[in-house]
């Protein structure tokens, strides 16, 4: 009987628990998301979930130009592997914005952008900058609903983008829309409640225009609501998780067609009675924000979890008898972003084999700079 894809032939050589990528899978993903964008000129993926450089050069080889960062160290990664216009998507403040002054320093090639929501953040922005004789390119971070950041699209909005004219360090670059409170599992339902969102983007952006202030095609939205924006021409797109995929986003949106491209290994290390089984795939190797699902076993039918710790994951299954202390188990993590951080490196696994490791450079807060 054949193996399934996933079977790592070599696994004893891997010690456990072990993040696992297929850079095939990856590669087609890739291609997925770029013929769902019609081309890579409006593509701006997103980084935060694999915090590879390997993917990252993936993606330039597949002819991407532009990147999405959430730290300074997963725009460092991106800018060393290569990238050439990377948007830090986060707000830089305090002693970050020395940080970012001296990357964009060290990488003169580069065109790096920040977003930003508040008048004193731009303000310090522009005075670091404008000291260093440097402009930095800021994006209005709006608030379309989700209300975790940004400002809402209103008059003040169109103020505070003029500003970024209008001071000495910075320079408009257009405005940042992220949607996630838009996560209808039908898609006609999340296309309509998308665009009801972005309605107030619209109007807002035509303000700006009459207003004279230069501003390029907005950045729209994450993987849930990238069938919403890449309908439009005039909109970039910043998917990120569906270069892996995960279990959350493959159950709440059956529409989107990704391949489940990076799993994790683990391995029964106790079976403590009848019908139970203990892996090593606690909450330190797999991201516990999910309450209840954090992992699909794919191997083992009609599973109960009894309980999860740091290094221990104690389930229930009719199947316990099948398996023996030592024998491998692999699963896909509700939540990859988060899941991959939990990781030094990835084993990359091809035609059945491990063949080498990747490293997830951008799990530390500071590579460098």
């Amino acid at each position: 009987m054949s193996q399934p894809w996933y079977a790592v032939e070599n696994h004893a050589e891997v010690p456990s628990p072990a993040l696992l990528v297929y850079p095939d899978r990856v590669e087609r993903n890739i291609a997925r998301m770029i013929a769902a964008a019609g081309g890579t000129e409006r593509l701006r993926p997103h980084v935060k979930t694999h915090k590879m450089a390997e993917v990252v050069r993936m993606k330039l080889a597949a002819g991407i130009g532009k990147f999405k960062a959430a730290t300074i160290a997963e725009a460092e990664m991106c800018a060393a592997a290569g990238a050439q216009d990377i948007l830090l998507s986060f707000p830089q403040v305090g002693p970050n914005v020395d940080r970012l002054l001296r990357l964009a320093a060290a990488f003169p090639a580069v065109h790096f952008s920040v977003l930003a929501d508040d008048e004193g953040n731009i303000l310090q922005l522009s005075t670091a900058f404008a000291q260093a004789g440097r402009k930095i390119e800021v994006w209005l971070d709006l608030d379309v609903g989700q209300h975790r950041s940004g400002i809402a699209p209103d008059e003040r909005a169109v103020e505070l983008y003029r500003r970024l004219q209008e001071l000495p360090g910075t320079t408009p670059g257009g405005l940042h829309v992220y949607d996630g409170h838009v996560r209808e599992q039908a898609l006609g339902e999340r296309i309509a409640k998308g665009e009801d969102a972005f309605a107030a983007v619209s109007a807002l952006a035509r303000r700006i225009h009459a207003a004279g202030v230069p501003m390029k095609r907005p950045i729209c939205g994450g993987t849930p609501s990238f069938p919403v924006h890449a309908l439009h021409e005039d909109r970039d797109c910043s998917p990120g998780t569906c270069v892996f995929f995960d279990i959350s986003y493959a159950v709440k949106f059956p529409d989107l067609q990704y391949e489940f491209a990076a799993l994790l290994m683990g391995r029964v290390v106790s079976k403590p009675g009848a019908n139970r089984l203990c892996l090593d795939l606690g909450y330190k190797s797999v991201s516990p924000d999910n309450p209840t699902l954090r992992i699909q076993l794919l191997d083992i039918p009609d599973v109960t979890v009894l309980g999860q710790w740091e290094e221990h994951l104690t389930i229930e299954t009719p199947a316990a008898a099948n398996y023996s202390v030592g024998d491998v188990v692999y699963g896909v993590p509700n939540h990859i972003c988060p899941t991959v951080a939990l990781h030094r490196e990835a084993y990359t696994v091809r035609n059945g084999r491990v063949d080498g490791t990747w490293q997830v450079v951008a799990r530390d807060r500071r590579i460098t700079y």
